[in-house]
């Protein structure tokens, strides 16, 4: 079976879970004999950060469409960011005009590749993933990571990606949504009729390991630890609502705030109003060896997330035994049980299960233990089988 697949990030080169769910995914599915061509946009940039070195699984071929494209992008980003790149400006004048660009280029590689199925990753492919259809007749699966509400937080829609989101999905011969709360938000916002939609959940890579255990790691005092976008959907804010709560009980307690954002000046400004300089780390951007020495140096991994499709790092957090508090307003609060859970609003709640898990140690042993333990059935060969499952039954019918 041969898979053409659109995406927008890519380990070595990730800014958040979608490239290490597409890493996972792929690299299952070629162990399982899938042959895969990956479609990446690819810039000057990731260029010279080496990104052709990259190292794939045994069937994956990667294909690289020049283009300013980043994971995680709005239109204001765009704009920025093509005023930073050299030479000619050869990219589109704006995030959409550059997306439809990128579309032209694949229906290129298209024409040129030969493949029994595409699969697409969220909304700057859909329309990608939509012209090979039509070069080739093969069927399309779009995989829904996340939704523009999601990312917003159902505040300030974007209604050209929020549309083309939708224009995606009731184009596509079947939707995958990474969590039954992503489905139910497809249901009731995009108008899909629920039989066209899988839940496939993600996994986690548990023989995939930066860190390297025989260091010592040295601490002094108690860790609670934020990991991943500085921006409204991470629900970064109650995360320092939450600590000050904690700090009122414990002063003896550091957060770290690992990410970066564009809300990362107003939580910067709000740690100082609160009188909180002293006891906040702002850790910026993490490779990916240093996010998990983050997560084993934690006593507490909290991940209040206001609207999250699934959250990988919760995963993560489990796998390097870090005691974990999620939002309930999270597809990964659907698949496990040895977390904590809670609102991402209720700071007080929030706050609570913190000192709980820092205070009690049978409580934070028994989470550490059995969260680790729950992890290693959290394997990508089971979201590979599925999405096989998927592709089978499509190309049945065509």
């Amino acid at each position: 079976m041969k898979v053409l697949m659109f995406g927008w990030e890519f380990p070595p080169l990730s800014s958040g879970g979608l490239g290490t769910a597409c890493h996972g995914l792929a690299k299952s599915l070629s162990s399982k004999g899938v042959e895969i061509t990956f479609v990446l946009p690819y810039s000057f940039e990731a260029d010279n950060a080496g990104f052709v070195k990259m190292v794939s699984a045994g069937n994956v071929k990667i294909r690289k469409i020049d283009s300013a494209l980043h994971p995680y992008m709005g239109p204001s980003g765009y704009k920025t960011a093509l005023g930073k790149m050299p030479g000619p400006k050869i990219y589109g004048s704006t995030l959409f005009d550059e997306v439809q660009r990128y579309t032209l280029a694949a229906e290129k590689i298209a024409e040129e590749e030969d493949f029994d199925i595409i699969h697409c990753h969220d909304w700057m492919t859909f329309g990608a993933g939509i012209k090979a259809k039509e070069k080739k007749g093969k069927p399309l699966v779009l995989h829904v990571h996340s939704t523009e509400l999601d990312r917003t937080g159902g505040h300030q829609v974007n209604q050209h990606v929020y549309d083309l989101e939708k224009h995606g999905m009731h184009k596509a011969d079947k939707v995958i949504a990474v969590s039954n709360f992503t489905k139910n938000k497809i249901i009731d916002h995009y108008g899909m009729p629920p039989e066209k939609i899988k839940v496939v959940h993600n996994a986690v890579d548990f023989s995939q390991h930066y860190f390297d255990d025989s260091i010592d790691l040295k601490k002094t005092g108690k860790i609670v630890l934020f990991l991943g976008r500085m921006t409204l959907q991470k629900g970064p804010d109650y995360f320092v609502s939450a600590a000050k709560k904690v700090l009122e009980h414990d002063g003896d307690v550091k957060f770290i705030v690992a990410g970066t954002g564009d809300m990362e000046p107003f939580i910067i400004e709000k740690v100082a109003e609160l009188g909180l300089a002293n006891h906040v780390l702002f850790a910026g951007f993490l490779n990916q060896e240093d996010v998990e020495r983050a997560y084993r140096m934690a006593d507490v991994y909290v991940m209040p997330s206001v609207s999250e499709p699934f959250g990988i790092t919760a995963l993560e957090a489990m796998k390097n035994k870090a005691p974990v508090i999620v939002s309930r307003q999270s597809g990964v609060s659907e698949v496990v049980r040895h977390c904590l859970k809670v609102d991402f609003w209720d700071t007080e709640e929030m706050s609570s299960k913190i000192i709980s898990l820092l205070r009690y140690k049978p409580l934070h042993d028994t989470m550490r233990e059995n969260g680790y333990n729950e992890i290693k059935k959290f394997s990508w060969d089971m979201p590979a089988e599925k999405c096989m499952g998927i592709y089978d039954e499509l190309i049945s019918k065509g």
